[in-house]
């Protein structure tokens, strides 16, 4: 349930978890473009109320990115929880594979995200905005490990490099359909690993 306490509309199966409405959503998107698409239009397709719509995300922006701010608390949580002697750049490459693991059954509509995300010029202003927050985990956690601040250069430039590696794995992704995310991730990680800053 949802708790919305609104009834479903006549004719349609009420919808009630965020992931069918990102679907609904998603196939709106598809069919008539983020732009033309209104929060009227993904409530109604969703068989669901304007206001029920906000409970499940502040914007029509907020849909191609899901869950991020608990997907965000998941990853500072687990960033902590490494022993302390794990190799850094091994910590970074084993949180990014999990922070991006997908169950299998989700991958069509997750393609659908990113797709959404890395090619929807209407999205890219919300979108640096959340990758702002996910560097800052990632800086807050080197920081730790180095002892520095993490707005200072190193944590930065780690964070920055790590999030290039996960959105060039995402663009190759997307080219092969048939590849596999977490691979290439953890590919990308060992090509940053080889170079010399990072040894």
């Amino acid at each position: 349930m949802n708790g919305s306490g609104a009834t479903s509309r006549v004719g349609r199966r009420r919808i009630t978890t965020r992931a069918e409405v990102e679907h609904a959503a998603f196939e709106l998107f598809a069919d008539r473009g983020f732009e033309r698409t209104t929060i009227d239009d993904i409530a109604e397709a969703a068989g669901i109320g304007r206001r029920t719509f906000f409970r499940y995300f502040p914007s029509k922006n907020d849909i191609a990115w899901g869950d991020f701010d608990g997907q965000l608390a998941t990853m500072r949580k687990r960033l902590a929880e490494y022993p302390a002697d794990r190799p850094l750049l091994e910590v970074i490459s084993e949180a990014l594979v999990e922070f991006n693991r997908i169950d299998p059954a989700e991958a069509p509509w997750h393609r659908r995200r990113m797709e959404l995300i890395l090619t929807t010029p209407a999205l890219q202003a919300h979108s640096a905005l959340r990758y702002a927050d996910w560097r800052q985990v990632l800086a807050e956690f080197v920081g730790t490990r180095l002892g520095v601040d993490p707005d200072s250069l190193a944590p930065q430039t780690i964070a920055y490099a790590t999030l290039g590696v996960a959105l060039a794995a995402y663009e190759q992704w997307l080219r092969a359909p048939g590849s596999d995310l977490g691979r290439l991730l953890s590919a990308g990680m060992a090509e940053l690993g080889r170079l010399p800053t990072f040894r």
